[in-house]
């Protein structure tokens, strides 16, 4: 299994493009390595981690040994950024909402496919051809 693969395919937003990051393709190992990666770039503690399903699991696992004892905000995890649409839909449960809302949060992916708002408390680790 390729990690980039050329094939046509939906995003979860609905926009149809010709080219994917398939994460599926990175091991436990890749997951852990990305996790110590954005934990090194990221300055502020996290007293829970939450991965955006189906995408943010294996790293919302990856980043478990980081999280932090303490009042501090959640971390929101997803694996590609293409337009935020999950980030928005996912911060919008009610369930979750009332947990963020409560402790704050911030986010973080893996893959950033598109330019991020400016000022947005969400960050890529890696950014595609931005």
């Amino acid at each position: 299994m390729n990690l980039f693969v050329k094939e046509d395919f939906i995003s979860h937003a609905g926009n149809p493009l010709t080219w994917k990051i398939e994460c599926d393709a990175l091991s436990n190992d890749d997951w852990a390595c990305i996790a110590h990666m954005i934990v090194e770039s990221e300055s502020r503690r996290f007293s829970k981690v939450i991965g955006i399903p189906r995408g943010g699991k294996k790293l919302e696992e990856a980043l478990q040994p980081y999280v932090s004892f303490g009042i501090y905000p959640v971390l929101v995890v997803d694996d590609v950024w293409t337009t935020g649409s999950s980030f928005e839909e996912f911060t919008q449960i009610q369930i979750i909402k009332q947990e963020l809302d409560e402790c704050g949060w911030f986010g973080w992916t893996a893959f950033a496919r598109n330019p991020m708002p400016k000022n947005s408390t969400i960050n890529a680790l890696l950014r595609m051809g931005i």
